[in-house]
């Protein structure tokens, strides 16, 4: 294991990466680290941010600066790995019926399967919400089963609903606004992953585990949608 690399961001963060890319091992490391500083936070840590491979760390630039949050931070470093909790099991409903799957037969044609196989690879995935970003409640899980990635379209499409069903390579996303993507559009939820709740905005946290269900265009989860 690579030591990790710090970067300074602004006056009042700090930026530890463990690598590059999409990674279970790395994001394991990242929330291990996460775990072991929000267990015993250095007096002037104020948050943490989870990423792919990498951990923002927000601090009181009147306390201390880079150099001495980068020492706090690098006592945490192999801690809390073996205490990683598995993060909870999230269920989210999808509708794959049309209207609301306008790429799903694309997908199907791109990876020579059928509309219904790549339903149940889908719903066969294993996700884990690995970070938050792009736009508000923009939870990214990975876990996309091989037999149905594909890269991003070459140009993104204006529009898309809020509850779009997305997946793009390995990630999958539950989109939560209305705004153009490039990503593939295979379903729709009903499922609100912002929540309304100030104290808890919403629904996963980074490390939870995710499911996805079946619904079709006429059960009642997909009267309001």
């Amino acid at each position: 294991m690579a030591a990790p690399r710090f970067r300074p961001v602004a006056e009042h963060g700090l930026l530890v990466e463990f690598g590059e890319g999409v990674d279970t091992g790395l994001h394991r490391q990242v929330m291990a680290l996460d775990a072991a500083l929000n267990a015993a936070p250095p007096p002037a840590m104020i948050e943490t941010v989870p990423g792919n491979a990498c951990l923002l760390v927000r601090f009181d630039c009147l306390a201390t600066d880079h150099a001495g949050m980068e020492a706090a931070i690098r006592q945490h470093l192999g801690r809390g790995a073996s205490e990683l909790p598995a993060g909870r099991l999230r269920e989210i409903a999808v509708c794959y019926d049309a209207p609301f799957a306008p790429d799903l037969e694309t997908v199907a044609a791109k990876t020579g399967q059928s509309r219904e196989a790549v339903i149940s690879t889908h719903l066969l995935g294993e996700y884990e919400v690995f970070l938050y970003g792009f736009a508000p409640g923009y939870a990214y899980l990975t876990g996309v089963p091989e037999t149905i990635r594909l890269p991003r379209k070459s140009a993104a499409i204006r529009d898309i609903p809020a509850g779009s069903v997305l997946i793009a390579a390995s990630q999958c996303i539950v989109s939560t606004l209305k705004m153009p993507t490039g990503w593939w559009v295979i379903g729709r939820s009903p499922t609100r992953v912002l929540t309304a709740d100030s104290d808890r905005p919403f629904l996963f946290d980074p490390g939870d585990r995710v499911r996805f269900r079946r619904i079709r265009h006429d059960d009642p989860e997909m009267r309001h949608v």
